[in-house]
């Protein structure tokens, strides 16, 4: 059933209510990657950018993951799986250079 929530628009304050079964609420993101956006490249909005679907990025042996590379998803699990990638990237690296 149904219940109402108030909403308030972003542009001039006016509140509403509207009636919802459930909603999802996105809070907003912000990838944190200014650390390395000196060396590492990243996009418009601060994603760091990796090469196709590796999580390699510009530099050579550095990889990137989870929600800093990850524009569209942005969550812990994803960015559990996309961590084990790069791990998995980096060992690869360091075998083929023989480290």
């Amino acid at each position: 059933m149904a219940s109402p929530v108030s909403v308030s628009k972003k542009t001039n304050g006016e509140v509403f209510d509207i009636k919802v079964d459930g909603f999802f609420l996105g809070i907003g993101h912000h990838p944190n990657s200014e650390l390395v956006s000196e060396w590492v490249s990243t996009d418009e909005n601060g994603y760091i950018i990796t090469e196709g679907k590796t999580t390699a990025t510009n530099v050579e042996g550095v990889f990137a993951a989870g929600d800093v590379q990850d524009p569209r998803y942005r969550q812990a699990i994803t960015a559990a799986a996309s961590g084990c990638r790069a791990a998995m990237d980096a060992e690869k690296f360091l075998i083929e250079k023989g480290e």
